[in-house]
């Protein structure tokens, strides 16, 4: 792979700092700006894209949102961790590093902050969003992720009600049951993996928890009430929609954004999970510039 200039730094934000990882030289292409999942979960894994910057002769642009990685993580304040405070850095990001023009691609809760931020906030400057792996209702995720625990062996079936009816998420047998899930349905951790996706991060747990809840299917915490489906009709820019076969976001999950969001692009990407551009990442690059280049 071709070496890429990489620049990295922190910018305020409400008394703390914001780290972003640059990778590329600026040139007459609008840069794509990355929003990692959790919440809490941090850019690593998005390093997998760093060869679109020279392929496709682009900025691209990822940070880690308050409360993870190698931003500040303010754990003495969990009322930080909402969506409009979320929304509040990703603006401050874009007029700190005069990005007025910007491609914007959410993977996961990344996803949602970018429904978020064009649905509620109408921002200009936004030449495509690429919803990657994401969701436009708390409710349908929690169902659909519940439809699929049942395919699971019987004593993990059973452990994951028991945590549940208890609200107790601690237990051996839960513990298992949901690595074994999460493994089938977001990626198996292996040693052929890379770095990027392996590499130790700083997970913002109270950020995940306080915002989300104990688990991907348990919705409980400020944003139990995320739903827009409804609202997706405000989205006006181009958007692609990239999801797994296998993924936590279900075919149904995807096809219930894409239905709603006129002249939408969805690409299904067989045999993954909820990170089709580690699993296939030559291939997802590849559909990125052609969707990109077109959008300019």
């Amino acid at each position: 792979m071709k070496m890429m200039q990489i620049t990295e730094g922190k910018i305020p934000f409400m008394g703390y700092e914001t780290y972003y990882r640059i990778v590329g030289t600026k040139s007459s292409k609008a840069p794509l700006v990355l929003l990692h999942g959790g919440p809490g979960s941090s850019h690593n894994y998005f390093e997998v894209l760093d060869e679109l910057a020279a392929k496709n002769q682009r900025q691209i642009i990822m940070y880690d949102q308050l409360g993870c990685g190698n931003s500040s993580i303010p754990d003495d304040h969990p009322e930080l961790y909402t969506k409009e405070t979320w929304v509040k850095e990703l603006m401050n990001l874009r007029e700190q590093l005069g990005l007025k023009k910007i491609h914007l691609l959410g993977q996961s809760w990344g996803g949602m902050l970018a429904i978020i931020y064009l649905c509620d906030y109408q921002p200009e400057g936004i030449k495509s969003v690429i919803l990657s792996s994401t969701l436009a209702s708390a409710s349908l995720w929690s169902r659909e992720l519940h439809r699929m625990i049942k395919y699971l062996p019987d004593d993990e079936k059973a452990a994951i009600k028991a945590a549940e009816d208890k609200n107790s998420f601690t237990g051996s047998a839960y513990l298992k049951a949901n690595d074994h899930f999460m493994s089938q349905h977001v990626i198996k951790m292996s040693a052929d993996l890379p770095k990027c996706v392996r590499r130790k991060k700083k997970s913002g747990t109270l950020a995940y928890e306080t915002a989300w809840g104990p688990n991907e299917y348990t919705p409980e915490g400020n944003l139990h009430d995320y739903e827009y489906t409804d609202k997706l009709d405000r989205i006006k820019v181009s958007t692609l929609i990239t999801s797994g076969t296998d993924d936590l976001c279900t075919p149904y999950v995807a096809k219930s954004m894409h239905d709603r969001i006129k002249g939408s692009e969805w690409q299904l990407f067989e045999y993954c999970g909820h990170m089709p551009f580690v699993q296939k990442t030559d291939e997802y690059i590849d559909l990125l510039c052609r969707w990109l280049d077109k959008n300019d």
